[in-house]
């Protein structure tokens, strides 16, 4: 197939819809397809390059004042640019990934010209007010405007995704879209299997947590928790990623005297060294509660990690209590450090519990979610043509 994929956030950016959209179309041309990529340039230029196999038509974008690293393209740009690549490219099937410019224009384009599109939604409009400055008495008027138009640009598609079943309820709550499949992102475990193999033994236990620095991601629990361990329990805590908590974060962290011999900010880091830190850590934390699935703790689990998790939004689905880790609830602090001390006393557990972890993680191999997408792709093609 000659498949099309629309994203508003692309590598360089860092988070799971960007991941997820330059794995997808890897992936998808190591299985023989012909793949092109729609997304925001990394400057004012509009250009084209090859990574991987992929032909990345980049859109140029302008930074987003509200939050750092992210761009956006700007709808004068995108609907003419996206109308002329998907003219050049003529896809077989269009695959949008949100529903800001890019996305919304590529799903029209599907529309305008009879070309199948498929949907995936990895959007939370929660998790944007806590970035921008709306007004706490609007954010509830912000986050229905948001679904709104989630189902305006999302209605056009013959097939609808999330990665988990709670996101694609979310959907079917909130947006009002029914019949929406739940795919999960997939992950390349054997990747992060033989890091975890290749890892010398820790002196002591580290705890590793990976992903944005903002507010929903919760990590002040995790500097409180470690922060009231009991001296005689040794630790050491990593943390990848950046965002706008950062500078708060080390603060706190330096209140509770923490120092870079307990708790090491690296901010973003290379794919080759985030794979090593997963390989090495001892425990995965994640205390996020707008998780829809959580890329980054298939990842841990995918390297025989147990998983400390907060109890909310898709991490129950990934986190079993007792066989491969714990959950905790959301703002418990005492409840987080008692599973933590838990496992940093106890080798043993941690063992069974990364095996348990490795095991859960095999249904999410990336190799089952391509064969998955090249099924949807298929039905969407089929719903067009008996249209």
């Amino acid at each position: 197939m000659r498949i099309l994929i629309a994203s508003d956030t692309f590598p360089p950016h860092i988070n799971g819809a960007a991941r997820f959209s330059e794995r997808l179309g890897q992936g998808l041309v190591r299985r023989g397809h012909e793949v092109h990529q729609v997304a925001p340039s990394t400057s004012l230029d509009n250009f084209v390059e090859e990574v991987e196999g992929v032909v990345i038509h980049r859109i140029r974008s302008f930074p987003f004042w509200a939050i750092d690293e992210f761009r956006w393209v700007a709808p004068w740009d995108a609907y003419p640019e996206t109308a002329r690549i998907v003219a050049q490219v003529k896809p077989d099937v269009i695959h949008v990934q949100n529903s800001a410019y890019v996305g919304r224009s590529a799903a029209l384009q599907g529309t305008r010209h009879r070309i199948p599109v498929v949907a995936t939604n990895h959007f939370m409009p929660e998790n944007v007010m806590k970035q921008i400055p709306v007004p706490k008495a609007l954010q509830n008027v912000a986050t229905q405007a948001l679904f709104a138009d989630i189902r305006h640009v999302y209605k056009q598609a013959q097939v609808i995704t999330a990665p988990t079943p709670r996101a694609v309820a979310i959907l079917e709550r909130s947006a009002k879209l029914g019949g929406g499949l739940a795919v999960s992102c997939g992950v390349d475990t054997a990747i992060y299997a033989a890091a975890a193999a290749a890892a010398p033994a820790n002196d002591v236990p580290v705890i590793l947590y990976v992903g944005r620095l903002d507010p929903e991601k919760r990590i002040q629990e995790l500097i409180e928790a470690v922060a009231g361990l009991p001296s005689d329990i040794p630790y050491r805590v990593e943390i990848i990623g950046d965002g706008i908590e950062h500078g708060r974060l080390m603060k706190l962290a330096a209140a509770k005297g923490l120092g870079p011999d307990k708790m090491k900010f690296f901010g973003f880091v290379s794919e080759t060294e985030l794979i090593a830190a997963y390989g090495r850590c001892d425990i995965f934390c994640m205390p996020g509660i707008a998780e829809l699935q959580s890329l980054v703790t298939l990842e841990a689990m995918s390297a025989g990690k147990p998983v400390v998790a907060a109890n909310a939004m898709a991490l129950p689905h990934l986190v079993h209590p007792g066989d491969n880790g714990w959950l905790y609830t959301p703002g418990d602090v005492p409840e987080l450090r008692r599973h933590l001390a838990a496992l940093l006393t106890s080798p043993d557990e941690r063992r069974r519990m990364g095996v348990e972890s490795q095991r859960i993680v095999a249904k999410h191999g990336v190799d089952a979610t391509l064969q998955k997408y090249e099924t949807l792709y298929e039905r969407a093609m089929s719903a067009v043509k008996g249209a």
